[in-house]
């Protein structure tokens, strides 16, 4: 019998190419983020998966950009109880009133740090690297709804821990290709 040779992450190596796991697994999970606004969303996206699966989220995307004007952080920040009460009656997210709140303070404090940093990115590099514990303090000292698992899918989705993907897989290729030098650390 000839062992089996990996070529894909396990969590995905037998799934179709359609499923929405896969579509993230091969286009965003560990893929360094640009933007503040993409940092932003991928941190409220995995605020709102505590307790509930990521099949979920994945499958309210596009739901969540709608309904949190493209994660548009000075927008966010601005949001009021009308808008609120928009958000908990829309089905297409999910609709938890801490999540949201948080997703709001998030805006506000990522927007202080913007003025402070540049760029909540540039903050992010700024501490960058850290241990996954380090984060979490850091991470619970900024922000509200961050426990050790939010910030670990957190930074491993958008490249800050290493790990997102197996070394034999070939996104994992694909992304240390897109790192800069010193996120290789």
């Amino acid at each position: 019998m000839e062992p089996v040779i990996k070529t894909y992450c396990d969590y995905v190596m037998n799934l179709d190419i359609d499923n929405v796991h896969r579509q993230y697994h091969d286009y965003e999970y560990g893929f360094p983020l640009d933007t503040d606004d993409a940092l932003f969303a991928r941190l409220v996206l995995e605020i709102n998966q505590a307790g509930l699966s990521w099949d979920t989220i994945l499958k309210k995307k596009q739901n969540f950009f709608k309904a949190y004007d493209d994660f548009e952080i000075h927008k966010v920040a601005k949001y009021n109880e009308k808008k609120i009460e928009k958000l908990l009656n829309d089905a297409g997210i999910i609709r938890n009133r801490l999540k949201i709140h948080a997703a709001i303070d998030n805006a506000k404090k990522i927007a202080t740090l913007q003025k402070e940093f540049g760029s909540f990115k540039d903050w992010l590099n700024h501490h960058h690297p850290l241990t996954k514990e380090e984060w979490v303090k850091l991470f619970k000292q900024h922000f509200r709804f961050t426990g050790g698992e939010i910030v670990n899918e957190f930074l491993l989705s958008t490249g800050y821990l290493k790990g997102s993907h197996a070394e034999y897989c070939p996104i994992y290729k694909k992304i240390i290709k897109l790192k800069p030098m010193w996120m290789k650390k």
